[in-house]
């Protein structure tokens, strides 16, 4: 066994809820004595991102940055992570026996907790988090028809735009004084209790609006989705562009600032936990059927066109919550933001992750994310590297880092140290077995 695969399973052995523990001690570590611990390694200021951004920024300052997250964060969590592991283990044991819902309860309030404290020291961090977590929404919505499904759909940009413009008219309409729509109708206080309307509103948009694409394109099969899909994305940006009471191509803003860090992380933890019902579900084995063959699906039964069209709806929803939440952040919408480019980014979230994988769109969107800003001070080159990067995971993992995996939340809720030592235990038999049979 390599050191890396020990390292991996020593990992596997520690519970989520002490992870969640090690990290917040980490952050209240940092929160202390990250600005002495800084001046004192020649560091301007607390690194916002691990150190990321001095890497090739300032490359001088690479082992002083590297110290600092090791002081910080790699050694606290270790050792925090490892001495709370027995406990953390028993009391995710009990919260699993007293319900699934108040165990994923309290996870996803650490969670929050853990986001939140970090964030706060930094506006750059909040608003790197924020693009990360819409970034998951859009990355998810997208692996249900490129992954789960087996599709290539290239319209996600579009949806997204649709859903932006629409959450966008009617905050602005509703809640701002704006020369696009007048004095606001009701009181802003009103906002953020009728955001989620909005969203759901341009959600609801973008899903009537992929009917067009839909119902032409599952029709046949081949290629059709991609060529239709692509045609759909040009449509919409050009209308985009030529509709003025949305301000045309110099595009809309004045958005409130609606989408903070508890809106926007509410809503993705509900697309994560509604999309993965939805794949792990009857409808979502029934695409996993017709991506592996769309024949011998239709003679199970399996009513082929219905399940694609739904499912192409259902991503296509999510689609537009996410370019609604990313209007309200960046507070500023424009049709060249939904053009090709973002269908890259998008797509290159999807195939970097994982196929066919919950995780793998949470991996896959947070790794580009953090990369771009990562490769910021580099400028144009970046989008050299960035490529590069992504060709080598294309042929040395061509369904990307994490894919065709199930998200099990019983599994990641539960206790890790039996289950490890249980297979341990079978690895070591399955070892012993196999020295011990006679060679052929």
């Amino acid at each position: 066994m390599t050191p890396l695969d020990r390292l991996r399973r020593a990992a596997e052995r520690v519970s989520t809820l002490a992870w969640l523990i090690a990290f917040l001690v980490a952050i209240g570590i940092e929160s202390v004595f990250g600005p002495e611990i800084a001046h004192t390694l020649g560091l301007e200021k607390v690194p916002a991102l691990f150190g990321m951004l001095i890497i090739f920024d300032k490359p001088s300052l690479i082992p002083n940055a590297l110290i600092y997250v090791a002081a910080v964060y790699v050694i606290p969590v270790a050792v925090v992570s490892d001495a709370s592991r027995g406990a953390a283990d028993r009391l995710a044991g009990r919260l699993l026996d007293v319900g699934l819902p108040v165990s994923l309860a309290l996870h996803v309030t650490l969670i929050y907790a853990a986001l939140h404290l970090w964030t706060a020291s930094s506006d750059y961090r909040l608003l790197i988090v924020r693009l990360i977590l819409v970034a998951i929404i859009a990355t998810l919505s997208l692996n249900v028809v490129n992954g789960f499904m087996g599709e290539f759909s290239c319209s996600h940009p579009g949806f997204m735009a649709l859903g932006a413009y629409t959450a966008t008219v009617f905050s602005v309409a509703l809640f701002t004084d704006s020369s696009a729509f007048g004095a606001a109708r009701l009181p802003a206080e009103l906002g953020p209790l009728l955001f989620p309307v909005g969203l759901f509103l341009g959600g609801c948009v973008a899903s009537v609006s992929a009917l067009v694409v839909a119902i032409p394109s599952f029709r046949t099969r081949g290629d059709y989705l991609a060529i239709i899909s692509l045609a759909f994305l040009f449509i919409v940006k050009s209308l985009l562009e030529n509709l003025e009471f949305v301000g045309g191509p110099r595009g809309l803003g004045g958005q409130p600032d609606l989408a903070g860090l508890p809106m926007v992380f509410g809503w993705t933890v509900l697309s994560l936990w509604i999309i993965n019902n939805f794949v792990r579900s009857t409808l979502g084995k029934a695409l996993n059927a017709l991506r592996d063959d769309e024949t011998a699906a239709g003679a199970m039964t399996i009513d082929t066109r219905r399940t694609k069209v739904t499912a192409f709806l259902f991503a296509a929803f999510w689609a537009g919550v996410a370019g609604g939440l990313l209007a309200h952040i960046v507070r500023y919408v424009n049709p060249s933001s939904f053009g090709i480019q973002k269908l890259a980014e998008v797509l290159a979230m999807v195939y970097f992750g994982g196929l066919n994988s919950v995780v793998g769109s949470i991996v896959g969107a947070s790794s580009i994310i953090l990369l771009g800003e990562m490769l910021r001070p580099l400028q144009i080159m970046k989008w050299i590297v960035i490529p590069l990067l992504l060709i080598l995971v294309m042929i040395y993992r061509p369904t990307g880092l994490i894919a065709f995996r199930e998200f099990d939340v019983r599994r990641w809720l539960g206790p890790r140290g039996g289950h490890d030592d249980l297979d341990t235990v079978a690895a070591d038999s399955d070892e012993e077995i196999s020295n011990a049979a006679p060679p052929d």
